[in-house]
């Protein structure tokens, strides 16, 4: 009884031989799936990311895989046309594949070669001057360049501005950037400059600009328009500042002017003076703005910056205390005067209404470079804008925007008192200061 109840409970309820198949084919799938990883480990090291970079590194590739990497390179338009109507509503229309990189308080800028490029340069090919969709840019490797592109050596500016490079204070906005990369790039010089507006490949620059670039960066600035004949022209290093100031910060704004005011000095060979005596200067327009009683009965110099050399502009400013002046592009001139000196701004009717936040352009270059914006004036009694204009603002605008600036002279009598009251008491306070030292990247 014994034996015949143990025999039939140890040969058909033991689980081993009926699942002896399954286990064996697991513990084969197991042991093929770990040599598949250890080959894969072997081939390619997957535990160093470097090792993986450098399967895509064009060093590493044959000669067939640098043809495709040179062809595969893909020139888009400088100017994307999807944001050509809202070029100033935050949208980054000139070369809009790239976004910038940006140090805290420092202005947008686009670097190449950099790690932000993979190590590629950024080559450039057209010259149209009055269609930036016309002209293209695009990234390559160093040695798997575009089919017949040229390289060119040394630094190169490349600058894109909404404005343009003839109005002084357009332009030096425009370039302004570039100063502030320059001084915190072990004063780097460049050997080039390439110029777009709207991506539009402009030849030059203001002859004032042209001058404060030469004093800044030692050289004349070598404004190029690329040569694309015989194929793309591609940079051996490249900065590119499509925003202008951007983001900076007061303090990296106050740290150009700084250097532009030094430099400028030192170029025009000028040294300050001290004197206890308050100097104020009447900075006069021709045509539009022009004030329409220019003051003669008042006890001022008056100056025009029409026909003045850049340096004698430089010398008009440091030795002016308080600088009077009708609004415009002359008054870019104001921060070549000593920290803390005063600016007074005066308008044609219309503007405080219909001007925008353009007409504060002055008021906001005045902090940056340390100076007091004293306020403004804006005339109130001039001619209307016509009936048939004054429902369209633009129209009205127009009207205004050079008209004649006339003034109400007991009220700027008693007004710039007040600002030589307090110019008086700055330039005391100030009486000890020595000047500025050398100038950085001097």
């Amino acid at each position: 009884m014994t034996t015949d109840h143990q025999s039939p409970r140890s040969s058909s309820t033991h689980p081993w031989p009926k699942h002896l198949p399954l286990l064996l084919i697991f513990l084969i799938t197991s042991l093929l799936l770990l040599l598949q990883i250890q080959s894969l480990r072997n081939t390619f090291n997957i535990t160093s990311p470097s090792a993986w970079s450098s399967l895509f590194t064009p060093n590493s590739c044959s000669l067939d895989d640098r043809q495709r990497l040179r062809d595969s390179v893909t020139f888009l338009p400088l100017k994307d046309l999807r944001f050509s109507k809202t070029p100033m509503d935050g949208n980054t229309w000139f070369m809009s594949s790239f976004n910038d990189t940006r140090d805290p308080g420092e202005s947008e800028s686009l670097h190449f070669p950099s790690p932000a490029s993979q190590s590629r340069l950024l080559c450039l090919l057209g010259r149209d001057a009055s269609d930036g969709s016309k002209n293209h840019y695009a990234l390559a490797w160093p040695d798997a360049l575009p089919r017949g592109a040229s390289v060119l050596r040394g630094l190169t500016f490349v600058c894109d501005t909404h404005y343009d490079y003839d109005n002084i204070w357009h332009a030096m906005g425009a370039v302004f950037p570039f100063v502030r990369w320059h001084t915190r790039n072990h004063c780097a010089r460049p050997a080039r400059w390439v110029l777009y507006h709207w991506g539009e490949v402009r030849a030059s620059v203001a002859p004032w600009v042209r001058a404060l670039l030469t004093a800044v960066f030692i050289d004349e600035p070598d404004v190029q328009v690329l040569a694309d004949d015989d194929g793309p022209t591609c940079f051996e290093e490249a900065v590119v500042f499509r925003h202008n100031q951007g983001a900076m910060s007061l303090d990296a704004k106050r740290a150009v002017y700084d250097t532009m005011r030094c430099k400028a000095r030192s170029y025009c060979n000028i040294t300050r003076t001290q004197t206890d005596s308050v100097r104020l200067t009447l900075f006069l327009r021709t045509g539009a703005r022009a004030f329409a009683n220019e003051l003669d009965r008042c006890a001022m110099k008056v100056r025009r910056p029409n026909g003045m050399s850049f340096c004698e502009q430089v010398r008009l400013m440091m030795e002016t205390d308080v600088l009077v002046s009708s609004h415009g592009a002359q008054m870019t001139n104001m921060f070549f005067m000593e920290r803390n000196s005063s600016v007074m701004e005066f308008f044609p009717r219309g503007w405080l209404e219909l001007a925008g936040v353009g007409q504060y352009v002055f008021q906001w270059l005045a902090g940056g470079a340390g100076m007091r914006h004293e306020g403004g004036w804006w005339e109130p009694n001039r001619e209307k804008c016509p009936e048939t204009m004054k429902d369209d603002p633009a129209k009205c605008f127009n009207f205004y925007k050079n008209g004649k600036v006339g003034i109400d002279e007991a009220y700027v009598a008693n007004w710039t008192s007040r600002v030589l009251k307090n110019a008086r008491q700055y330039k005391l306070e100030r009486s000890g200061e020595s000047g500025l030292g050398g100038c950085e990247c001097g």
